[in-house]
This record gives structure tokens, sequence and C-alpha cells, in this order.
């Protein structure tokens, strides 16, 4: 029986299809790799319309198979979620030279918890990114 798709999978579980344009979509995010933004999606499928392609990016966001990353300079990234990453996760991210990492911490989603708890909301989202100097850019 052939594997399928979990980004496949994700979209049938939610009453969603892989689509031609969708998996032109999808496709061009896994050769862009990590941190693409928008307009490389745009730029490498000219036969897809801009339209599908946002559309297909936030129909991902809010099924949380890709997550966006605010640079420093106001950038906006996207990258995949991996299927195996069903922890919420942050980002560090280096304003020298953009590099990105994830990190999770249960004391953070504790802390955020009781956020909530203190001020009566009912968080629906978050997202907190660090910025920072990388290693590498630390020792130039």
């Amino acid at each position: 029986m052939p594997s399928i798709d979990p980004i496949e999978r994700t979209l049938s579980r939610q009453g969603h299809r892989l689509t031609g344009p969708r998996r032109a979509v999808v496709d061009t995010m896994r050769l862009l790799g990590n941190h693409f933004t928008a307009e490389e999606v745009q730029q490498a499928l000219p036969a897809v319309g801009r339209a599908t392609i946002f559309r297909t990016m936030k129909l991902m966001r809010e099924l949380e198979m890709i997550c966006q990353v605010v640079l420093d300079d106001g950038t906006i990234v996207y990258q995949l979620v991996g299927e195996d990453e069903s922890e919420h996760h942050h980002h560090v991210i280096c304003s020298d030279c953009g590099k990105v990492a994830e990190f999770t911490s249960d004391g953070l989603e504790r802390l955020l918890e009781d956020v909530a708890s203190m001020t009566g909301f009912e968080v629906g989202a978050h997202r907190i990114e660090l910025y920072g100097q990388c290693d590498s850019c630390q020792k130039k």
C-alpha cells in the first residue's frame, strides 16, 4: 500500500483536497527548504495564480502545516512544519545573518497558561520570537 503524504493526510482529515495547484505549492516549499517567502514560492510557480498560492499558504498556516517567522527587519518567512513536530515551538533569530533556531520550553508554556489565567483570556494562539546574535556572528 503506498504511503500517504503527511500533508495530504492532514488536508484530508480537515476536509480539504491536495489539488494539482496545492501540490505544486507544497512541492515548491519543500524544494525551497527552510525559511522561504511567499514571493519566492510565487516566482518559482509562474503557472499557478498568485491568489491560489496565498490561499494555499493561508490554509496551511491555519492547519499548522507551515509556520510564519518574522525576521528582525520585518521580513516574513515561512517553514514547513515536520510531521514529527507536533509540539508548539518558538524561534530565536539572528539579527545579523537571519539564522533561525527553534526551541520549546515547558516553563514558557506554563508561564503563558498563568498569564491567560491571571487575565481571564482564553488564548487561541501566540508567537514568541527572540532576536540576538548566533554563535557564528558573535565570533566575527
